[in-house]
């Protein structure tokens, strides 16, 4: 899969402000400081499509991009961040949750976890919310480069066990900065949708 084209469309507090065009969508999620926009800026091969801050918790809003002119991107806030107000936390939480639950377009959602530490309590409860709503997730390890090479093993492992994936579920391990596990990512993505490349 290659992707040639990609812009944003909107931002979207409500599910009325979601764009109405019948694109399928795969929505990426992960707590503040995983480097979700790092990622989706890499593997859509655009710097600046997603604004990359230096201060967690900043995605505020779900913001929606087109790609291919086909299929949509969809970004999630991130969750977890301390210093954010727990009626803010809430609020994201409720924002997350709509989608989830009422966006039929929606088909795989790409649960970002750094893979330096253990996930956090966020992730597992993200992990079982997502399946509870019968959608399919796809496990990214972010910043995979951090990690030495007999560090990588021990702590997919304890990612595995922590989420309860099951024996065959994979774990994408990722580098926005070496560029590592962009094409094994998209191929995962669009493997069902005949767009692969």
């Amino acid at each position: 899969m290659i992707i040639k084209q990609s812009e944003f469309i909107c931002s979207a507090v409500t599910p009325k402000q979601y764009p109405e065009e019948e694109r399928f969508e795969v929505a990426f999620v992960g707590r503040s400081n995983v480097g979700k926009s790092s990622l989706i800026n890499t593997v859509t091969n655009r710097r600046k499509l997603v604004k990359v801050s230096g201060t967690p918790g900043k995605t505020r809003l779900i913001n929606f991009f087109l790609i291919n002119n086909e299929y949509n991107f969809v970004d999630l806030p991130g969750y977890g961040y301390a210093k954010v107000s727990k009626s803010e936390q809430l609020k994201w939480g409720k924002m997350i949750e709509d989608y989830l639950v009422n966006r039929p377009q929606l088909r795989k959602v790409i649960l970002l976890v750094d893979s330096r530490h253990k996930p956090t309590a966020d992730d597992v409860m993200m992990n079982d919310w997502i399946k509870h709503y019968g959608k399919e997730v796809i496990v990214v390890a972010t910043k995979i480069d951090k990690l030495k090479r007999n560090e990588i093993n021990k702590n997919l492992k304890l990612i595995s066990e922590t989420l309860k994936l099951d024996k065959e579920t994979k774990i994408y391990q990722f580098s926005s900065l070496k560029k590592q596990g962009v094409e094994q990512l998209l191929e995962e993505i669009f493997k069902d949708y005949d767009l692969v490349e």
